[in-house]
Protein backbone atom coordinates (compact mmCIF):
# COMPACT_ATOMS: atom_id res chain seq x y z
CA UNK A 1 0.00 0.00 0.00
CA UNK A 2 1.21 3.43 -0.52
CA UNK A 3 0.46 6.31 1.96
CA UNK A 4 1.09 9.81 2.12
CA UNK A 5 3.73 8.72 -1.44
CA UNK A 6 5.36 6.01 0.88
CA UNK A 7 5.67 2.39 0.14
CA UNK A 8 3.93 0.59 3.33
CA UNK A 9 6.25 -2.29 2.93
CA UNK A 10 9.79 -0.65 2.48
CA UNK A 11 11.91 0.36 5.36
CA UNK A 12 12.23 4.31 5.55
CA UNK A 13 15.38 5.28 5.24
CA UNK A 14 14.99 9.51 4.37
CA UNK A 15 17.84 10.75 2.08
CA UNK A 16 18.86 14.50 1.65
CA UNK A 17 19.46 13.99 -1.93
CA UNK A 18 16.24 14.66 -3.30
CA UNK A 19 14.68 17.95 -4.14
CA UNK A 20 10.82 19.23 -5.53
CA UNK A 21 9.29 18.01 -8.57
CA UNK A 22 8.19 20.59 -11.20
CA UNK A 23 4.87 19.91 -11.61
CA UNK A 24 4.91 16.91 -13.82
CA UNK A 25 2.96 14.08 -13.45
CA UNK A 26 4.49 10.51 -12.23
CA UNK A 27 4.18 8.35 -15.73
CA UNK A 28 7.54 6.69 -15.91
CA UNK A 29 9.67 3.95 -13.94
CA UNK A 30 13.15 3.49 -14.21
CA UNK A 31 14.56 0.58 -13.16
CA UNK A 32 18.60 0.77 -12.19
CA UNK A 33 21.73 -1.74 -10.74
CA UNK A 34 23.76 -0.58 -7.97
CA UNK A 35 26.33 -2.69 -5.84
CA UNK A 36 28.89 -1.58 -3.35
CA UNK A 37 31.82 -2.25 -4.49
CA UNK A 38 31.20 -3.03 -7.14
CA UNK A 39 30.35 -6.83 -7.81
CA UNK A 40 29.87 -6.78 -4.18
CA UNK A 41 26.34 -7.46 -2.18
CA UNK A 42 24.29 -7.93 1.32
CA UNK A 43 26.38 -4.68 2.97
CA UNK A 44 24.85 -1.43 3.84
CA UNK A 45 27.07 0.08 1.83
CA UNK A 46 24.26 1.35 -0.80
CA UNK A 47 22.28 2.77 1.84
CA UNK A 48 24.71 4.71 3.37
CA UNK A 49 25.54 5.98 0.61
CA UNK A 50 21.98 7.05 -0.06
CA UNK A 51 21.98 8.30 2.78
CA UNK A 52 25.10 10.50 2.52
CA UNK A 53 26.36 8.43 5.43
CA UNK A 54 29.32 6.30 3.37
CA UNK A 55 32.97 6.17 5.27
CA UNK A 56 34.96 6.83 2.07
CA UNK A 57 37.70 5.09 3.49
CA UNK A 58 36.02 1.96 4.61
CA UNK A 59 36.89 0.39 0.74
CA UNK A 60 39.36 1.75 -2.33
CA UNK A 61 36.37 2.27 -5.02
CA UNK A 62 34.88 4.40 -2.40
CA UNK A 63 37.01 7.51 -3.45
CA UNK A 64 35.67 7.04 -6.99
CA UNK A 65 32.14 8.44 -6.09
CA UNK A 66 33.03 10.75 -3.01
CA UNK A 67 31.45 13.80 -4.76
CA UNK A 68 28.71 12.32 -5.42
CA UNK A 69 24.77 12.62 -4.66
CA UNK A 70 22.79 10.51 -5.61
CA UNK A 71 19.35 8.55 -4.63
CA UNK A 72 16.54 6.53 -5.67
CA UNK A 73 13.16 6.34 -4.61
CA UNK A 74 13.64 2.48 -3.51
CA UNK A 75 16.10 -0.08 -3.02
CA UNK A 76 15.21 -3.81 -3.55
CA UNK A 77 18.24 -5.97 -2.30
CA UNK A 78 19.15 -9.32 -2.88
CA UNK A 79 16.76 -11.02 -0.52
CA UNK A 80 13.81 -9.08 -1.90
CA UNK A 81 13.53 -6.58 0.90
CA UNK A 82 12.94 -3.05 0.08
CA UNK A 83 14.35 0.46 1.27
CA UNK A 84 12.45 3.85 0.45
CA UNK A 85 14.60 7.34 0.15
CA UNK A 86 12.82 9.66 -1.21
CA UNK A 87 8.63 10.02 -1.48
CA UNK A 88 7.36 9.68 -4.83
CA UNK A 89 6.22 12.79 -5.03
CA UNK A 90 9.50 14.25 -4.65
CA UNK A 91 12.33 14.51 -7.12
CA UNK A 92 14.90 11.88 -6.32
CA UNK A 93 18.64 12.08 -8.19
CA UNK A 94 18.94 8.88 -9.79
CA UNK A 95 18.89 9.32 -13.97
CA UNK A 96 21.11 12.35 -14.34
CA UNK A 97 21.26 13.44 -18.01
CA UNK A 98 18.10 11.21 -19.93
CA UNK A 99 15.28 11.25 -22.44
CA UNK A 100 12.12 9.78 -22.78
CA UNK A 101 9.74 10.12 -25.72
CA UNK A 102 11.65 13.58 -26.49
CA UNK A 103 10.90 14.40 -23.05
CA UNK A 104 14.63 15.68 -20.84
CA UNK A 105 15.19 15.53 -17.15
CA UNK A 106 13.34 11.73 -16.88
CA UNK A 107 14.20 12.91 -12.53
CA UNK A 108 11.17 15.37 -13.25
CA UNK A 109 8.25 12.70 -13.83
CA UNK A 110 10.02 9.00 -12.86
CA UNK A 111 10.03 6.97 -10.18
CA UNK A 112 13.58 5.50 -9.80
CA UNK A 113 13.97 1.61 -8.55
CA UNK A 114 17.65 0.57 -7.56
CA UNK A 115 18.27 -3.60 -7.68
CA UNK A 116 21.22 -4.93 -6.20
CA UNK A 117 23.00 -5.87 -8.56
CA UNK A 118 25.24 -5.62 -11.41
CA UNK A 119 24.54 -5.70 -15.44
CA UNK A 120 26.03 -9.37 -15.50
CA UNK A 121 25.06 -11.09 -12.52
CA UNK A 122 21.75 -12.95 -12.54
CA UNK A 123 18.87 -11.44 -10.39
CA UNK A 124 17.31 -13.33 -7.63
CA UNK A 125 13.60 -14.23 -8.16
CA UNK A 126 12.80 -12.93 -4.79
CA UNK A 127 13.90 -9.48 -6.32
CA UNK A 128 11.33 -10.17 -9.21
CA UNK A 129 8.57 -10.81 -6.95
CA UNK A 130 9.60 -7.75 -4.92
CA UNK A 131 9.36 -5.68 -7.83
CA UNK A 132 6.60 -6.92 -9.53
CA UNK A 133 5.04 -6.41 -6.39
CA UNK A 134 5.67 -2.87 -6.29
CA UNK A 135 5.30 -2.15 -10.02
CA UNK A 136 1.55 -2.96 -9.75
CA UNK A 137 1.18 -0.35 -6.73
CA UNK A 138 2.89 2.00 -8.31
CA UNK A 139 0.46 1.28 -11.49
CA UNK A 140 -2.53 1.33 -9.23
CA UNK A 141 -1.32 5.15 -7.86
CA UNK A 142 0.39 6.64 -10.15
CA UNK A 143 -0.74 6.99 -13.74
CA UNK A 144 2.77 5.13 -15.10
CA UNK A 145 2.71 4.71 -18.75
CA UNK A 146 5.84 2.88 -19.25
CA UNK A 147 8.64 0.88 -17.21
CA UNK A 148 12.40 0.88 -18.78
CA UNK A 149 15.89 0.72 -17.86
CA UNK A 150 18.32 3.36 -16.86
CA UNK A 151 20.06 1.97 -20.10
CA UNK A 152 17.09 3.09 -22.12
CA UNK A 153 16.65 6.82 -21.16
CA UNK A 154 20.68 7.72 -21.25
CA UNK A 155 21.88 5.34 -24.08
CA UNK A 156 25.62 5.11 -24.18
CA UNK A 157 25.93 6.43 -20.96
CA UNK A 158 24.36 3.65 -18.76
CA UNK A 159 24.09 0.37 -18.92
CA UNK A 160 21.84 -1.22 -16.45
CA UNK A 161 20.09 -3.00 -15.52
CA UNK A 162 21.89 -4.59 -17.72
CA UNK A 163 21.98 -7.81 -19.75
CA UNK A 164 21.10 -10.03 -16.91
CA UNK A 165 17.91 -8.43 -16.32
CA UNK A 166 15.04 -10.47 -17.66
CA UNK A 167 12.29 -8.30 -18.68
CA UNK A 168 9.82 -11.19 -19.16
CA UNK A 169 10.01 -12.07 -15.25
CA UNK A 170 8.12 -8.45 -14.88
CA UNK A 171 5.33 -8.77 -17.55
CA UNK A 172 1.86 -8.72 -16.15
Amino acid sequence: MINNHLLSLAKQSPSDNKNERPDNEISLVVIHNISLPPGEFNNDYIEQFFTNQLDFNKHAYFQNIKEMQVSAHLLIKRDGSSIQFVPFDQRAWHAGESSFKDQNNCNDYSIGIELEGSDNLAYEAVQYQSLKIILNLLKAHYPIEAVVGHSDIAPGRKTDPGKAFNWDEIQD
